[in-house]
């Protein structure tokens, strides 16, 4: 019962590994483990770069006074649009909720 890490033993968790998970979600797996430990390193260093901001949106909001307002294609009830964003086949929450 000597050391539990013996190379016939790595070599049958690596094949139960494989039938697990198959060939090709091994990679993904093995980059999302590196990636983890990674930040865990670095939370423990407290070394954390700041969150890089969000790439700006597409659409470019209304008039900064104007409320806009979008209408459901199922029901025509009017709801508020406060960002001002080109909606196309609004269906309100009522209409999504029914089905």
């Amino acid at each position: 019962m000597g050391d539990l890490f013996q190379p016939t033993h790595l070599l049958i968790i690596a094949v139960v590994l494989l039938v697990l998970f198959g060939g090709k979600r091994l990679p993904e797996l093995g980059k999302g483990l590196g990636e983890g430990m990674k930040s865990f390193k670095e939370g423990l260093k407290g070394v954390s770069e700041p969150p890089a901001a969000a790439p700006p949106l597409a659409s470019t909001p209304a008039s900064a006074g104007a409320m806009e307002y979008v209408t459901c294609n199922r029901c025509g009830s009017r709801v508020e649009n406060p960002m001002g964003f080109k909606v196309v086949d609004y269906v309100c929450r009522a209409c999504q909720a029914r089905g």
